[in-house]
């Protein structure tokens, strides 16, 4: 099947960004094991106190945001797709004495994997676009949820995933609404370590705010707030300037465009 493709593609893309990650300047391990915390105070805050509460982190990566939460008093569960992700998550875990669990799985299988239900489900930056489905996603968030629990996602608007890098942000490449085939892309390296000589290919799927928010909506989860942001935490495209406060915003729109967006949603 073409979805099989797709997808083990992806999976190997991210099996090597693990490599290049762990030894980058933008995840800084080294400053996470000296007890930096990854999480934005935005995430923190809008999230509140985690302490004495089961959060289950979807597509985790190598596990910095889970540990992070874990720090703070979360009792977690990381899950991610890539097999050597979690491995080097629970090395980590297990290095700095940090309880947390991890798995791998597909997202769309991990409830023939893990059973229980949380306070909490956690997502973040870059998730969406590795996802054909979010109604199949939602569904999973919901049956992990307790009642009274919530879901939380900070993640990319898709506005700002629509620009064209060459044309500095002046003008629209890419679609807004979804699209069953995924684009396909061809990189040297990643986002964390551009040009570093790792050839990979992508495919990724485009989600306006209207399916995304529905889709949690269509399974019985009530939304308590949807946030919309000016700006975005590190470069994200190579246009961005970066301003005073450490965030990065479209240049020459005094009050921006939306770039990261986040949600709160109560079963």
């Amino acid at each position: 099947m073409m979805m099989d493709k797709y997808l083990t593609a992806n999976r190997k893309t991210w099996d090597q960004y693990v490599g290049l990650h762990v030894e980058s300047e933008f995840y800084d391990v080294e400053g996470f094991k000296k007890g930096r915390c990854t999480l934005l105070d935005l995430e923190r805050e809008e999230v509140g106190d985690v302490q004495g509460k089961s959060l289950l982190h979807l597509q985790c990566h190598f596990g910095l945001d889970t540990m992070s939460w874990a720090r703070l008093g979360a009792k977690v569960t990381g899950m991610d797709f890539s097999e050597k992700a979690i491995n080097l998550a629970e090395s980590l875990s297990k290095e700095l004495r940090i309880p947390a669990d991890f798995l791998c799985c597909e997202l769309y299988d991990l409830p023939k994997h893990l059973s229980g239900k949380f306070d909490i489900v956690f997502t973040s930056e870059g998730v969406l676009a590795w996802l054909p489905d979010l109604t199949k996603w939602a569904e999973v968030i919901a049956h992990f949820l307790k009642p009274g629990g919530f879901f939380y996602i900070r993640e990319l608007h898709p506005v700002l995933c629509m620009l064209d890098d060459e044309a500095k942000g002046s003008e629209l490449k890419y679609p807004y609404f979804h699209s069953k085939k995924p684009m396909r892309f061809e990189c040297n390296g990643s986002y964390a370590s551009p040009n570093s000589g790792i050839q990979v290919v992508a495919y990724e799927w485009l989600h306006s705010l209207g399916d995304i928010i529905n889709s949690l909506l269509q399974v019985g989860l009530r939304l308590e707030f949807f946030h919309e942001f000016n700006c975005c935490n590190h470069k994200v495209r190579p246009f961005l300037e970066q301003g005073e406060d450490g965030y990065w915003r479209l240049p020459g729109i005094p009050r921006g465009i939306p770039m990261m967006f986040s949600i709160k949603a109560v079963k």
